[in-house]
């Protein structure tokens, strides 16, 4: 016997921080409004609401270049301790359906449906009670994507935004991924589509026509799975119980950075995305150590680390220069993150917070890096 085709819901709150400050301030509807960090210390927009994206304001922008497009801008900054109140009963929701949720941040999950009899065994009506819920119980919207796998359902779940949802069923996703431009492919960021379009491949159904063994080569080990994505084979489960074992981001330059202050003030800038990100992440372990990943512009990759249960922006320009001494070349992508603890043992007694005010002596503590690994 065959097993049933999987069905999958990926629910995405809609611009979830600047949602629960509209929810809690009525004032605020209908008024350009972001989350986020101050200009004067380089902050960056975490979300936005749709009045402000009138303007062109999106997440992970500056906020200074944010209040240039829109002077009228009301910027607020994040209150992580209502937005976590709200997801627990949104996620709380979701489990009334299925034990099967994967939380990918405190405003988004995929939930398997596979086999749920609530709603007629239908995904999209299941989906459609979700969020009606979720609207009625939290105050807040959201959309969602129903498909047969967690790549066309996160696909999906852009397709009708804000308050909506689309369904792909299982005879319509080759068509639905065949027209797909590349920059959708689960793991394609700006400097991968970039590379394919100058490839002349724009869409999903462009890249079909290269072999497994072209795209290894052109994109490494990851070319196998733009091999399947771009036919809309995603194999992935839902996985309720990650362990999560790290948490960074990286970008990628151009033109490449080509000193070390140069390096200093991206990576200054990176961490403001990198906190918003770790604030994000839900029942992350404790802290165990710092890193940051460096690419020179040859092409080589070095990686410094540190022990370090709370590591502060000193701490990441130390490996920053560990690294970049180590061939002193022009950078084209930096990348800043922790590894977290994966036993007691390597726990800090007392895990402070990355953003929170500690005392001298304490933070000194934390953060001492007696040693840097090579990578």
């Amino acid at each position: 016997m065959s097993e049933p085709t999987r069905k999958v819901i990926h629910c995405d709150c809609d611009c979830f921080y600047a949602a629960v400050e509209m929810r809690d301030d009525p004032r605020l509807r209908g008024r350009p409004l972001a989350v986020g960090g101050r200009a004067e210390t380089r902050g960056v927009i975490a979300t936005c609401n749709y009045e402000a994206r009138a303007f062109g304001v999106h997440s992970a922008m500056p906020t200074a270049r944010a209040l240039q497009l829109c002077p009228q801008l009301i910027l607020l900054p994040p209150d992580f301790e209502r937005y976590r109140e709200a997801s627990r009963r949104i996620l709380a929701i979701y489990r009334d359906y299925t034990p099967l949720v994967e939380p990918l941040s405190l405003d988004e999950a995929y939930l398997d449906v596979t086999g749920v009899e609530r709603c007629r065994g239908s995904a999209s009506l299941m989906a459609q009670e979700i969020r009606s819920r979720i609207h009625h119980e939290v105050g807040i919207t959201a959309s969602a994507g129903i498909a047969p796998n967690k790549f066309i359902a996160k696909v999906a779940s852009d397709w009708n935004k804000p308050n909506g949802q689309f369904v792909v069923r299982p005879q319509d996703v080759d068509a639905f991924v065949a027209a797909l431009p590349v920059k959708k492919i689960f793991g394609v960021g700006k400097v991968t589509a970039a590379k394919l379009n100058r490839l002349g491949v724009n869409t999903c159904g462009d890249l079909r026509a290269w072999s497994v063994a072209d795209l290894t080569h052109e994109f490494g080990s990851f070319g196998a799975s733009l091999h399947h994505l771009c036919r809309g084979i995603d194999e992935r489960p839902v996985q309720p119980d990650r362990v999560r074992k790290s948490l960074s981001v990286e970008t990628t330059y151009t033109p490449d950075l080509h000193d070390l202050d140069a390096c200093r003030a991206g990576l200054l800038a990176l961490l403001e995305d990198f906190r918003r990100r770790f604030e994000r992440a839900r029942d992350r372990p404790p802290v165990h150590k710092a890193f940051v990943k460096v690419r020179f512009s040859d092409f080589s990759r070095t990686t410094a680390e540190c022990v370090s249960s709370a590591p502060d922006d000193a701490v990441w320009l130390r490996l920053l220069a560990e690294a970049h001494g180590r061939k002193a070349l022009p950078v084209r992508l930096l990348g800043v993150g922790v590894r977290f603890a994966e036993d007691e043992g390597e726990a800090a007694p007392a895990q402070i917070s990355l953003f929170d005010s500690a005392p001298a002596a304490a933070a000194t503590d934390a953060t001492d890096c007696p040693g840097v690994r090579h990578g």
